[in-house]
């Protein structure tokens, strides 16, 4: 079973100006515009967005 996901921002970001980020499916992270939701999703595979993270920890 799948459950929905679960996204959420960044507490860095005004809620009007940032993207959104659901990570609790274990195969996959998901990543939308808030501003525009209804234009679609980005998935990205687990190992793939946290060596993302960890790069943008080092700027």
């Amino acid at each position: 079973m799948h459950e929905s996901p679960n996204w959420r921002t960044s507490s860095y970001t005004r809620s009007d100006s940032c993207v959104e980020v659901a990570d609790n499916d274990p195969s996959k992270v998901m990543v939308r515009d808030t501003k525009a939701r209804h234009r679609g999703i980005m998935a990205v595979q687990r190992a793939t967005w946290m060596e993302f993270v960890e790069y943008i920890k080092q700027e």
